[in-house]
């Protein structure tokens, strides 16, 4: 979608151009300023993704909502906008670029009186979230449970950082890096971002899921030539698939790449790797009852085996009471049938 230049009217996408604020939703729809990509507001009641309609606009948006609750002073934010070519009426132009945004972000609710997006202070501007949320907030917890299981649970480390990386829609803060405080930002979301996929790796390797990921890991050490690590679970993926040569030949191309763009060799990690796939170290195997066809692989796949025999036991008991008041029952009409006295035991 095509972007209008500054100073245009607003875009809500799934609705219509508008210079007019959209309208309150009912309650119970979130709203999620999304950061992790193009700059939006999404409006879970509506639908609609409501988009700065400009660069100002959404570097603006962005360094507010980063710094959410907290006061941004007009420098800073003029540097952001301008840098260091501020307009000779710096601080109308930003009072106009704060305006146009307090048009464009939608309605408070109900049960939301008296929150407003945006405050004016004596210095500066603060913008609070409220009840919205961002997508920054949900991939940073969810990528911290997932790196916290990775151990413990590679299973489950792998559904929960694969839900954190689904949440990137493009580069953080995408058309938004005008100054510094967008750019570090961004920049320290990224190495997040990587950190994140390296955990997601490593806890793959441990559900040996080896074979499925060598084709990520290979594009990503053609992203990210200079990051070791991706060479290094890129190495173990191959060698357990059986393709130790290529996994060799993967050290010899992270080694080249590496003299070349910095002057230095590989270190001491990915050397150990090296040597470890070189002389068949045992350690470089999946354990054998991580293997297809070996059991449980994780610990929630235990748990959830140990959760359905106790479901089977339990029915299996249901089953036999209602097979002892069957036979009672039965007894019972024979023995009525024959004019003798009720039973008064069951056989077992």
């Amino acid at each position: 979608m095509e972007r209008p230049p500054d100073g245009a009217p607003p875009i809500a996408r799934g609705g219509t151009a508008t210079g007019h604020r959209p309208p309150a939703p009912e309650a119970g729809g979130e709203r999620e300023f999304r950061l992790l990509g193009p700059v939006e507001l999404h409006d879970g009641a509506t639908g609609a993704e409501i988009v700065p309609s400009g660069s100002k606009q959404r570097a603006l948006l962005s360094a507010l909502v980063l710094h959410a609750d907290r006061l941004l002073s007009v420098d800073r934010l003029t540097e952001e906008l301008w840098g260091d070519r501020p307009p000779t009426n710096a601080g109308n132009a930003l009072q106009a670029h704060v305006a146009r945004l307090r048009r464009l972000l939608p309605e408070t609710g109900e049960g939301q009186d008296g929150h407003e997006w945006i405050s004016t202070l004596p210095t500066g501007y603060l913008l609070s979230l409220g009840p919205a949320t961002t997508d920054v907030q949900r991939f940073q917890r969810l990528s911290a449970l997932g790196r916290a299981a990775v151990s413990a649970d590679p299973g489950y480390a792998v559904r929960l950082l694969r839900r954190a990386l689904s949440l990137w829609r493009g580069p953080a803060l995408q058309d938004s890096r005008l100054g510094p405080l967008c750019t570090s930002e961004a920049d320290r979301l990224e190495e997040h971002r990587l950190t994140a996929l390296e955990s997601l790796y490593e806890a793959s390797l441990c559900c040996a899921q080896h074979g499925q990921i060598t084709g990520e890991l290979e594009k990503l050490t053609i992203d990210h030539p200079l990051r070791e690590r991706f060479y290094d679970l890129l190495m173990v993926a191959l060698y357990r698939s059986g393709r130790q040569a290529e996994a060799l030949g993967v050290y010899e191309r992270a080694r080249r790449r590496l003299v070349e763009a910095l002057g230095i060799e590989p270190g001491p990690a990915l050397r150990a790797r090296m040597e470890a796939v070189l002389n068949h170290a045992p350690d470089l195997s999946a354990p054998p009852h991580l293997l297809p066809g070996g059991g449980p692989t994780t610990l929630s796949e235990a748990l959830e085996l140990g959760g359905e025999i106790a479901r089977l036991q339990r029915r299996i008991d249901e089953l036999s009471r209602s097979q002892e008041a069957l036979v009672r029952r039965y007894d019972t009409m024979v023995a009525r049938l024959a004019g003798g006295p009720s039973p008064q035991k069951v056989a077992p």
